[in-house]
């Protein structure tokens, strides 16, 4: 009895071991780095701070301004990304033609690699050649070439467009897997009562819909408020600090600052704001 009890624990120790080794060393060791001083430049001096990089946190500006540039970057980005991403989903649920086509092309931007998005994206908002500036002239939407990356006031609304166009597929895939499961039988009994299209979306397929579509946000949330590879790319945090978000700014001041220490406590203080999300998250589920 005693070892059919263990055989699962000896089956599971493999996976086990790698998650310790690969996941929870590396937190450990930031959070240990973030207790002390530690400067790429120095190496092997790092003095024991305590809590005093925590503290250098909550008083830094830049950390406050780029955490409210984050609450920005994933609200819009996760809510385009949703928006266009239902739309999507509930088009390719229809009967068509090519609709095999469409299920195919739709994946497209998000297989690609975040930074040839972003090379792809700064060529197409670039300045002097960029198609975005062609066509807004050519159809008469703009009256002359916008830097849309050099200038503080629409840097942040190019970036969020390219992860917009980046991410919406996940959504579509994600929902329109969802769609699929709801039963027939709901919207010809919705359909005998009287309901029409609107109704039907908002009665039978919102609600058949919600489990998937809050478990999507929850993931999609975490994973762009934890993403600047793209940001990295396209405008580096700047023109100033316009689209530096927190992990931006974590990853900055670690590698271009040389200042582990303090990166790494931006990067725990980042952690625990997400971490706070998910157990909110698993609480409401879980009523």
């Amino acid at each position: 009895m005693r070892r059919s009890a263990f055989t699962p624990w000896l089956f599971l120790a493999p996976a086990l071991v790698a998650t310790v080794v690969l996941v929870l060393g590396p937190v450990l060791e930031t959070f240990w780095l973030s207790l002390h001083n530690v400067v790429l430049f120095r190496p092997r001096v790092r003095p024991f701070v305590g809590l005093a990089n925590y503290l250098a946190v909550l008083n830094d500006e830049v950390f406050w301004s780029s955490l409210g540039r984050s609450v920005v970057w994933v609200g819009a980005a996760v809510g385009f990304q949703f928006s266009l991403g239902l739309t999507a989903a509930l088009l390719l649920n229809r009967q068509f033609w090519w609709r095999p086509v469409a299920r195919a092309l739709v994946i497209v931007p998000w297989a690609l690699p975040s930074v040839v998005i972003g090379l792809v994206w700064t060529w197409m908002l670039d300045f002097n050649l960029g198609i975005i500036n062609q066509l807004g002239m050519q159809f008469g939407l703009l009256d002359h070439s916008i830097p849309w990356l050099a200038q503080p006031r629409t840097a942040m609304a190019a970036v969020i467009l390219a992860i917009t166009w980046q991410g919406f597929p996940f959504f579509c895939v994600t929902l329109l897997a969802g769609l699929q499961s709801i039963p027939r039988e709901h919207y010809e009994a919705a359909s005998i009562d009287g309901a029409g299209p609107v109704r039907s979306f908002w009665y039978v397929t919102l609600p058949g819909l919600m489990p998937v579509m809050a478990t999507a946000l929850l993931l999609r949330m975490i994973w762009v408020a934890n993403s600047l590879d793209l940001l990295l790319v396209m405008t580096s945090g700047g023109p100033g600090t316009s689209t530096q978000t927190l992990p931006l700014y974590a990853f900055l001041k670690a590698w271009s600052g040389a200042d582990y220490g303090y990166g790494s406590s931006l990067a725990v203080v980042l952690t625990l704001l997400l971490l706070s999300v998910v157990i909110v998250y698993a609480v409401r589920s879980g009523k």
